[in-house]
This record gives structure tokens, sequence and C-alpha cells, in this order.
């Protein structure tokens, strides 16, 4: 049995909550937000976000970040990913000297063009950070169905305590010590669900999500190798993976917010219907300065950005894309 703090009670903390505790943990859970923690000690179920999944009497939560963090084996860090600075600030003071915190959000910070793994290591330097990903939807993961995802550590150990941890009959995952890749993969996916969204709000049909999903992987291969990523990572679980169940699933909280782009909502009243935090919005721009950064070409990410920022139409965002100078599909 391992001591785990999780640091952030929204649906993906709670489903790993879940999860830990199913796999004989002991996990204590935080939330800044006080009435979260009154609701779900008392209900020992999160009626907002993970509904019908049930938090057994063992699971503990809490409003004090110390608590959480001292003394435990591993620390999941799982609030939204505007929200990764922040909280890493906060929890620093308490972290002890080569504890280890799995980073399991997903993004890129819009002004630093950091990922999150760089922004932990940047403000809590004594922690070993690692990283969870993959096709893992909250909602499946709560209710025990089938699911695989990647750890990234540094170290080879390192990945496979954290692999150990959480690996179950339902919850298979492998390793890897790509975590630029993984992170890469995980961030950039949210994008393309947008402009997966987006078609579906049009009321075009699969032909297009099969294209965007398959174009869509090779812009996030071009820039992630070009940033120090390695190709066969994005057509792994964090790549391709993760990138076809966020662009075809109900779950999907960025693929809800493109549709509803596309049936005339803005981008603000969009991120407001759907209730959760969508994080391909905050990477979006991140992403289109990392393709200037690196001189990578994005053309579906720069038409969600354009969509998104400059009050460009989704119709004619579409149109662009059909419309551009003719290529071979084989680079190079």
């Amino acid at each position: 049995m391992r001591k785990i703090g999780v640091i952030g009670a929204g649906s993906w903390g709670t489903a790993l909550t879940v999860l830990l505790n199913s796999n004989g943990h002991q996990v204590t859970v935080w939330s800044a937000i006080e009435d979260e923690i009154k609701m779900l000690q008392q209900e020992r179920e999160h009626k907002d976000k993970l509904p019908g999944v049930a938090l057994a009497e063992s699971i503990q939560f809490t409003t004090d970040l110390q608590e959480a963090i001292a003394g435990k084996d591993i620390l999941v860090l799982a609030v939204p990913s505007p929200f990764t600075r922040s909280t890493s600030k906060r929890m620093k003071e308490f972290v002890e000297e080569n504890q280890i915190i799995v980073n399991v959000a997903k993004g890129i910070e819009e002004d630093s063009m950091k990922t999150l793994t760089e922004i932990i290591e940047e403000e809590i330097p004594q922690a070993v950070v690692t990283v969870l990903s993959g096709p893992s939807h909250a909602e499946e993961v709560g209710k025990g169905l089938p699911t695989t995802c990647v750890v990234g550590a540094k170290d080879e150990k390192t990945a496979e305590y954290i692999q150990e941890t959480f690996m179950n009959s339902v919850f298979r995952v492998y390793t890897s010590d790509d975590i630029l890749g993984i992170e890469l993969g995980g961030a950039l996916k949210n994008v393309i669900a947008l402009a997966a969204g987006v078609a579906d709000g049009l009321g075009y049909g699969d032909n297009v999500k099969a294209a965007l999903i398959t174009r869509g992987i090779s812009e996030i291969s071009r820039l992630g190798v070009a940033m120090g990523g390695r190709k066969e990572t994005f057509g792994g679980l964090t790549g391709i993976g993760d990138l076809i169940v966020t662009c075809a699933s109900v779950h999907s909280r960025n693929r809800k917010a493109g549709m509803l782009i596309g049936q005339g909502y803005t981008m603000e009243e969009a991120m407001k219907e759907v209730k959760m935090v969508v994080e391909g919005v905050y990477s979006a721009k991140a992403a289109l300065q990392l393709s200037r950064k690196y001189n990578v070409e994005l053309p579906i990410i720069e038409q969600v950005a354009a969509v998104l920022f400059e009050g460009s139409e989704p119709k004619d965002a579409v149109d662009a894309l059909m419309g551009r100078e003719k290529k071979s599909e084989l680079e190079g």
C-alpha cells in the first residue's frame, strides 16, 4: 500500500482516486474549494463532475494542502492546465526532496509556451516530475472500463514504480522516457478535437472527421519532432490514440466546445456551456507561437486559432483548409 495525495478534485482527479483506492492505496484528495470537499465527504460522490461513481469511505478529503502532500509516496497533480503553475507555487513549501509528482493534466502554458512538467519542475525543483497520459476519459475510468495509458519519466525505475502503482486488470500502463512527446501529444490533440467538434457542429460527416484526425496527427508529429519528441510517441497512445478518442467521444469537452462553435456559439459562450476547462483553447495560442518559433506548418491549428481569436467563421476556416495548394501526402 502506498500513500497518495491527489491534488485536484475534478473529474479526472476523482476517477484516478477511485482507481488508486481500488488498487489498495491510501488516498487523500485536496481541493481549494471548501464546498466541493464538503460535498465529497458527505455524499461520497462528485455529483457535478462524475455522477454515479461511488467514493469509498476509506478515501480522505481535505482543503489543507500540507495534509494532502506531507508523507505521501506519490502526488498526483490533477488540476486543469491553466492552474498548474499557481498550484505548483502553493505546493512547493510542502513537497519533500525527491517526492514524486505525476502530472495528469494536458496543456501548454499560453505565455511561456512551456509544457506542464516543465512548469512543475520550474516551480518545485526538488520534486521528481513524471506524466501520465493517453486515451482515458474520466467517465469511463471511474466506472472501471478497460483503459490504456502511458507513464513518462526520465528514470526507468521511477516509470516502473508509477506503472505498478496505477496498473490493474482494467487499467493497463506502458512506460516511456519521452516526457516531451507524451505531453505535446496530450496537449495538441485538444486543439485538433476543437476542429473536429466544429466540423460536427457544421453538420459535416465522417470523411471530414477522418481527415482531421489523420492530418492532425501529422501536424502534431511535425511540431513534436521539431521540439525534440520522438516520432514513435505520436503513433502511440498519447498521440494517435488520444487524438482519436478526443475527436470522436461524447465525453470530450474540447469536441463539445468545438461543436457549439460550429453551431454559432462564441468561444466564451461555448466554454460557459461546457462548464469545464476547455484546455484546447489555451493550447491553441501556445501551439501557434511554437509553430512560428520552430518554423513548422500547422494549417489545422492555425485555422482553429483564427476561429477562436480572430473572429473567423468556422465554414470559412474549413474552406481555407480545403483550398490550400496541392501537396504530396508523403513528406520529404
